[in-house]
């Protein structure tokens, strides 16, 4: 029985792991290759699983956390900026729509309560794939996509009530729907003043407490049982677990640990996600949806004509310019992914059928599968549909006031160095946004003003919400070079020519992070003595004009001529630096040494192991020996090299060994 079950995992694995990379190929979202592995693993295919509801619990855990990611991003300040579209729009297109449907839904005899879910659940649009598309497309700052994403703002907070009102539909209880609903506020309004306060008063102190440690397995543990516990308690009150989530994550969603927090929740949120809608697969009768094909086809086709007709008529009574609103309506015609939630949930508690929820699902899948091809084109179609005397009236401007920055430089840690860069930036008028683990730091820079955000910058979604796709430099100021590559490498997956530049306090890490892929490595060392050589020349009456291009040489060369050192009696030696620091080392030749008689460019032996500095012959300095030169007894050769093969070549110069 184990066995069975482990190799039916594996197999649904592998199926999930083939079709996701498949449709991501083809520029297809993941969410239709989860619901096509379910239909494969379903009861109407190869009935590998054949009760969906055996990884219920699991995928609805899979709803909390996008629950919770989406109270992360409800953002006050965002909202108020777009309320006349979030507001005006947007809930106007949601009234509108869900009104019609249920009106539709009703007139085909559909029950009263089955009607409102319905019109409710085809009102939604699909908030992961436009917003997907029109940022691939670099679209996302102009007027028709802004009107898109105030119109799915909405659309998403009204997606709370709806989770809401499913299980109240679905009861059995003789109450009526207003006095449920009108319960179900009071306990909404209860539960809301509950995890308010503890998210005041307890929240921020354990989170202090939490990132403190510095320990990243306790923020991430501590992270989901939060997101648990608040969905628990709502689920105790009778609502929605996903309220719960919802309201945890608006909770945090204006502290200082949320982009950390999203990051942290991103695998899990995902990968149960992804479970959630291979549940939602296996709920679907292909049986159902091939003897209703002709609904099915006709349906999509509807459904995607009137909500285009209700964006434009919300849009419409808002003031929105014609073609504007017609493209923003062509990019929100399918069904959106909260409308699956809300059909698994409405037919589990017996709101509609599970024939209903299959042709509604078929419905999605179709609209969904043609969606990347209608953002991509919705500016082509609005231009035919809207008159050609608008045509030279498009404005690009987005509608609020807000930009994603560019062109800014991010940097990596907020200690001394970092705050020092920072200061300098703002004397001169330039952009910029900090990432750093210090939550003491965070929270009393955020709180003088200072763009920061808290998280760790080797995270690949840190440095997104820092911009770094569109910045123009990233500094790491902190010397962790560990820490720095990993870092490099998440910022080159975001953009691979992006300007890197570290800073590191020994000379010895400058190789390895040249390879880890930075652009520039400022080592503390060899800049203050560059400083310090300057101002040496300078009062020595070297012209300043000299001194700076030995500095660029110097700077360009790596700092070659400021490597390595004369080894001496208070010279400490590590474990960990004895293969990285770099001497320099005078080795006499006597009248036995091997290497008499030899040119210098007969030592290649000696020259990959060290390099070779100089050599003084009769008291002098031979400033640049020739390849030809021959060694003589009485030479001093001076060479530089790590310890270990200054001491080989030593060997090998005297001994030829």
């Amino acid at each position: 029985m184990l066995e069975n079950g482990f190799a039916d995992i594996v197999i649904l694995m592998t199926l999930a792991v083939a079709l996701v990379a498949t449709f991501r190929r083809i520029r297809l979202p993941a969410i239709l290759a989860y619901l096509v592995v379910g239909i494969i693993v379903g009861p109407s295919v190869t009935a590998l699983f054949t009760n969906a509801d055996d990884m219920h619990l699991l995928a609805e855990i899979g709803i909390v956390f996008l629950l919770f990611s989406l109270g992360l991003e409800f953002s006050l300040p965002r909202l108020l900026a777009m309320r006349n579209l979030v507001f005006g729009v947007g809930l106007g297109q949601v009234l509108l729509t869900s009104a019609c449907f249920s009106a539709i839904a009703f007139i085909y005899s559909a029950e009263l309560p089955a009607a409102i879910i319905i019109g409710g659940m085809l009102a939604l649009s699909s908030t992961a794939i436009v917003i997907k598309q029109i940022t691939e497309l670099g679209i996302i700052n102009q007027q028709r996509s802004q009107l898109a994403i105030s119109i799915l703002l909405f659309q998403d907070i009204a997606v709370v009530p709806l989770l809401i009102a499913v299980p109240l539909m679905g009861s059995d209880s003789d109450a009526n729907l207003s006095v449920a609903l009108g319960l179900a506020l009071v306990k909404g309004v209860v539960v809301v003043a509950l995890l308010l306060s503890i998210g005041k008063w307890l929240l921020p102190w354990l989170f202090r407490e939490v990132a403190r440690t510095r320990t990243d397995e306790l923020f991430v543990l501590t992270t989901i049982l939060v997101v648990l516990l608040a969905a628990g308690l709502t689920y105790v009150f009778g609502l929605s677990m996903a309220l719960g989530a919802f309201l945890a994550g608006m909770m945090l969603g204006e502290s200082q640990y949320k982009y950390q927090l999203e990051a942290d929740i991103r695998p899990f949120r995902d990968i149960l996600m992804g479970l959630f809608f291979i549940t939602v697969g296996m709920q679907l009768d292909l049986s159902v949806m091939l003897d209703h094909l002709s609904l099915v086809i006709g349906g999509v086709t509807g459904i995607m004509i009137i909500k285009v007709i209700m964006v434009r008529a919300a849009a419409w009574l808002a003031r929105c310019e014609s073609q504007q609103a017609w493209s923003a309506g062509i990019k929100l015609c399918q069904i959106g992914e909260f409308s699956f939630v809300i059909a698994a949930l409405a037919a589990r508690h017996n709101v509609i059928t599970q024939e209903q929820s299959s042709v509604l699902v078929s419905m999605g899948i179709i609209s969904m599968a043609v969606t990347p091809f209608l953002v991509s084109r919705s500016w082509y179609f609005a231009s035919k549909i809207a008159p050609a005397r608008q045509l030279n009236q498009v404005a690009d401007t987005p509608c609020v006031a807000s930009q994603p920055q560019a062109g800014h430089v991010v940097i990596a840690g907020f200690g001394r160095v970092g705050q020092s860069v920072a200061r300098m930036l703002k004397m001169e008028g330039l952009e910029f946004v900090v990432v750093d683990v210090d939550p003491i730091r965070v929270h009393e820079s955020r709180s003088a003003g200072e763009p920061v955000i808290f998280g760790d910058a080797s995270h690949k979604d840190i440095l997104q919400s820092a911009g770094v796709a569109t910045a123009k430099l990233l500094l790491i100021s902190f010397d962790r070079p560990d820490v720095a590559a990993g870092v490099i490498n998440a910022a080159r997956q975001l953009q691979p020519e992006l300007q890197v530049m570290v800073r590191t306090k020994r000379d010895y890490e400058l190789e390895g992070l040249y390879a880890a892929g930075a652009s520039q490595v400022v080592p503390e060392l060899q800049e203050g003595s560059l400083m310090l050589i300057s101002q040496v020349l300078h009062y020595s009456g070297v012209p300043m004009s000299r001194i700076l291009k030995r500095v660029t040489q110097e700077r360009k060369g790596r700092y070659d001529h400021l490597h390595g050192f004369y080894p001496g009696e208070t010279t400490e030696i590590s474990y960990g630096t004895e293969d990285k620091l770099e001497f320099i080392h005078a080795i006499s030749l006597p009248g036995h040494a091997a290497c008499l008689g030899k040119s210098i460019s007969q030592l290649t032996v000696l020259q990959k192991r060290v390099s070779i500095r100089g050599l003084r012959r009769d008291g002098r300095e031979v400033s640049d020996p020739d390849a030809t030169t021959r060694l003589q007894a009485g030479d001093v050769l001076i060479i530089a090299g790590k310890p270990r093969r200054v001491e080989r070549a030593e060997r090998y110069l005297l001994e030829g060994t």
